[in-house]
């Protein structure tokens, strides 16, 4: 999958160097869009952001491990779905 154009980071391949867009919660999940919106925030995934996918999860890709700045965070694929992207030039 290319990511030439804004995407989720949930379907970035790893090794993905970005920028974050904003956020965009599912309606439907485990968490409520506004905890999950909360959550990430929280942990620094605000606009402007730059982050990297460094590791997948052997099954399935998942979890991954971001780095978000100079911290790493491992998440699910489908909470890094609500992080929207663009990759950088």
């Amino acid at each position: 999958m290319s990511l030439s154009t804004p995407a989720d980071l949930g379907a970035a391949p790893r090794g993905f160097r970005g920028r974050i867009l904003g956020l965009r919660p599912p309606e439907a999940g485990a968490v409520a869009p506004e905890e999950l919106e909360r959550r990430l925030i929280e942990l620094g995934f605000v606009e402007g952001a730059l982050v990297e996918i460094l590791h997948q999860g052997l099954f399935g890709r998942d979890p991954i491990a971001v780095r978000l700045q100079s911290a790493t965070i491992a998440l699910r694929r489908r909470e890094a779905a609500a992080i929207l992207v663009e990759p950088l030039s």
